[in-house]
């Protein structure tokens, strides 16, 4: 790794006014057309994405709607997890809770390619060939699993770095930065994390020797958070690296890019590692980037898989740490070079954007059942997902329309006492995820007259690509699609 030429002390280390090169015009034009899948698909097709939907509608309307009162428990708390869900507030009170939604999910592809794009204007005044492989990472697993608080704590993570560069040599620069972590930290307690490696790996390839200890109390503006987590307000301390250790630690690593379809996503990641062995044999790459990337690949390998309650902690770092080395890349941008690696972000953007609208058009037949659903109803959700897929399923959480839609209490919710804000008042029986989920295996059958939620519901809502060979005793089905039917139960709990 090489370091970059420094700025005389006090002067910025970025020009005043933005350059109008094609590379810089590119990258903002290639930026925004990160959001393309949110603006084809009529709802957003992230696995986890219908739950937290269901999250924000019970948040601005408990205590207003009885059934979402009488179903569920809900507290605000001032936690390390809330980026999407301070957001919706005032967005819903607008345009209504699922527009709201949508507008987030648009907005977060957007503002991580355009904060890429800051970052590498703060630190090499122009755009290369390494920003716009960067952007090839945005709609990473994480994202398209549904991470919103994590993906937009990523964004402003990187929004950070970059005002840390252009604040060079101001006194202001500490006060300034207590504010930025705690911003960041509301959003996500990892992006927080990711924002101090981010910033140490910088002045770690400042210092003048092995010995300057100057790196490891440059971040100390941004620290303030940890008082907050002390004090275990809105925290869980619950850890776990989960079974099979070595072989999920490879299946992160190799899975960086994981997306829809097994070759692109392969293929793409040997381009991008293609990439940084030529920068790192051509002494190109950038220690400034470098060392927080090589910080974050450590993480990857040594964080736990389960940390807060949330999980696939070190999955979302493996993605980001490709991201930070992508911008690492300091090698000579010829139009040829910027335009192989914005194919290679056209094609995976495109790829996202057609299966986002194929699968949109299939959940508007799924979600027709709900017509048959009456308001307050109790529903047992039931998602067949075969073991060997590769790529993220969007209707693992689909039944959390019901509560969106029919304010229903509804088994595939983000609800679980001491992890999320949200909790089931019944906590008797788990009508929580992962309760939704059968996986199987090739041959494998399904048998619904097994699946326990239903015992505790008026209607069973089944989608799947198989068909069960039994339902519950006395079911009826209702509706139904190529892929998916509502049966109403012979014997609806009381209430129902």
């Amino acid at each position: 790794m090489h370091g970059t030429a420094q700025p005389e002390p006090g002067e910025i280390a970025v020009v005043r006014r933005l350059p109008g090169g094609f590379a810089l015009w590119l990258g903002l034009a290639l930026s925004l057309l990160a959001s393309l899948p949110a603006l084809v698909a009529w709802a957003p097709q992230m696995t986890d994405y219908p739950s937290h939907l269901a999250g924000y509608k019970i948040a601005v309307d408990y205590g207003l709607d009885p059934f979402l009162t009488r179903y569920f428990t809900f507290r605000w708390e001032w936690t390390g997890n809330l980026g999407a869900e301070l957001l919706m507030v005032p967005l819903s009170a607008v345009f209504g809770v699922e527009a709201a939604g949508r507008i987030v999910v648009a907005l977060i592809p957007a503002l991580t390619g355009l904060a890429i794009m800051a970052v590498s204007m703060a630190l090499y005044r122009r755009v290369g060939v390494g920003a716009i492989l960067a952007l090839c990472t945005i709609w990473s697993p994480s994202l398209l699993m549904g991470f919103l608080n994590w993906s937009l704590s990523l964004a402003l993570a990187l929004l950070a770095l970059a005002l840390w560069i252009v604040m060079e040599g101001k006194a202001w620069r500490p006060v300034v930065f207590v504010l930025v972590g705690f911003v960041v930290w509301l959003s996500h307690v990892s992006g927080w994390g990711v924002m101090g490696v981010l910033v140490f790996g910088y002045e770690w390839s400042r210092r003048r020797s092995w010995k300057d200890w100057r790196p490891f109390l440059a971040p100390w503006p941004m620290i303030f958070p940890l008082l907050p987590m002390l004090l275990g307000l809105g925290s869980n301390d619950k850890v776990s690296y989960g079974s099979w250790v070595m072989q999920y630690k490879w299946g992160i690593l190799y899975k960086a890019m994981r997306s829809n379809i097994y070759w692109l996503d392969v293929t793409s990641l040997c381009a991008v590692l293609a990439v940084l062995a030529l920068a790192l044999l051509l002494r190109r790459f950038d220690a400034r980037m470098g060392w927080a990337a090589l910080l974050l690949l450590v993480l990857t390998l040594v964080v736990p898989r389960q940390i807060f309650g949330g999980d696939y902690a070190d999955y979302r770092l493996s993605t980001t740490a490709l991201m930070v080395a992508c911008l690492a890349v300091d090698l000579a941008t010829p139009v040829w070079a910027l335009a192989l690696a914005s194919a290679l972000f056209l094609t995976r953007t495109g790829v996202t954007t057609v299966a986002w609208h194929r699968d949109a058009q299939e959940a508007r037949d799924l979600i027709a059942a709900l017509d048959h659903v009456p308001e307050g109803a109790r529903v047992a959700t039931a998602v067949a997902i075969p073991r060997s897929q590769w790529k993220f399923g969007p209707f693992e959480h689909f039944g959390s329309y019901a509560v969106v839609r029919r304010s229903a209490m509804e088994n595939s919710n983000f609800a679980l006492p001491d992890v999320h804000m949200l909790s089931m008042r019944d906590s008797d029986y788990r009508f929580a995820d992962p309760t939704q989920r059968i996986l199987y295996s090739g041959g494998q059958q399904i048998d619904l007259r097994k699946f326990r939620p239903a015992n505790h519901a008026d209607f069973l809502w089944f989608i799947g690509t198989v068909e069960p060979v039994a339902l519950p005793d006395g079911a009826h089905v209702i509706y139904s699609t190529e892929h998916s039917f509502l049966a109403r139960l012979a014997n609806p709990v009381d209430g129902g």
